[in-house]
Formats: C-alpha cells, sequence, structure tokens
C-alpha cells in the first residue's frame, strides 16, 4: 500500500533535512577556520555593501535586536560589517559588509556549495531528477 502524499512528503522532508544535517561538518569546517558561528554566517549572509538597519535583520531572524546587535558587534570587531547612517533616517543606522565581509561571504558561499562526497557519486541520471526536483521546489532567484 503507497504512503499517502502528507506521510510521504514528511518522510521525503525527514530524509532531505538528516541529509542536509550530515552536510554539516563541512559548513562548519569553514566557519571555524575563520572564528565564525552559525550566527554570524546567517547574519553576514544576508547583507550587502548597501546595507541593513539591525531591526530588520533582527526581524528577519526573529530575534531580539539585542542579540542581533550582539552578533553584529562581533563581525563588526573582526573587520566583516560596518555601521554606517541611513541616507533617509538619521536615526537609523545601517549594518553593511566592508570589503573583507564581502570577500569573506563569497568564499563561504563557495565553500558551502561544494557538492558532498554522496551527492557527487550519483550517477548523472540521478542528479539530473534531482536537480529538476529542487529547481521546481526553489522559488525565483537570479543567483543561479
Amino acid at each position: 500500500m503507497k504512503p499517502a502524499p502528507a506521510e510521504l512528503a514528511a518522510d521525503t522532508w525527514r530524509l532531505m533535512f538528516d541529509f542536509f544535517i550530515s552536510s554539516n561538518p563541512q559548513r562548519s569546517e569553514s566557519l571555524t577556520r575563520r572564528g565564525l558561528t552559525p550566527n554570524d554566517s546567517r547574519i553576514l549572509n544576508s547583507l550587502d555593501t548597501a546595507g541593513r538597519p539591525i531591526g530588520e535583520l533582527a526581524r528577519q531572524f526573529n530575534s531580539d535586536p539585542s542579540n542581533t546587535t550582539w552578533v553584529v558587534d562581533r563581525l563588526e570587531q573582526a573587520g566583516y560589517v560596518e555601521r554606517r547612517p541611513s541616507p533617509t533616517d538619521r536615526r537609523v543606522k545601517l549594518v553593511a559588509l566592508t570589503p573583507l565581509g564581502l570577500e569573506t561571504q563569497t568564499a563561504l558561499l563557495t565553500e558551502f556549495r561544494v557538492p558532498p562526497p554522496s551527492l557527487a557519486a550519483l550517477s548523472s541520471a540521478e542528479l539530473e531528477t534531482l536537480h529538476r526536483l529542487f529547481l521546481k521546489l526553489s522559488p525565483p532567484t537570479t543567483d543561479r
């Protein structure tokens, strides 16, 4: 008897989630080499050189603004981000990537996107199927 679609979706998600979690050591190694935490990485990877208000970052990650400020302080001390005044509201400080932050963000994403050996071991047909399915699941983006 075939499982119900909801049950199959739940089992598929569990397998996908477990696969991504199992590849965490590869990502952790990249962060550890740079003295970064996963939360540092989340903030770093959500920024650009134009900048965003800390309050907006806190809302994006459903975090208390003081916790987000603490992470931004760490990133600023390391030279990855800088605070600058908003051109439209002097009460607001924007957090923006520095050249080192942009370089680090690019390097992290490059390293994070190296496929784990188990994925690279799939056949071309299996990879094509998986690729097609993930394209169908992915939101539209200009980063492909």
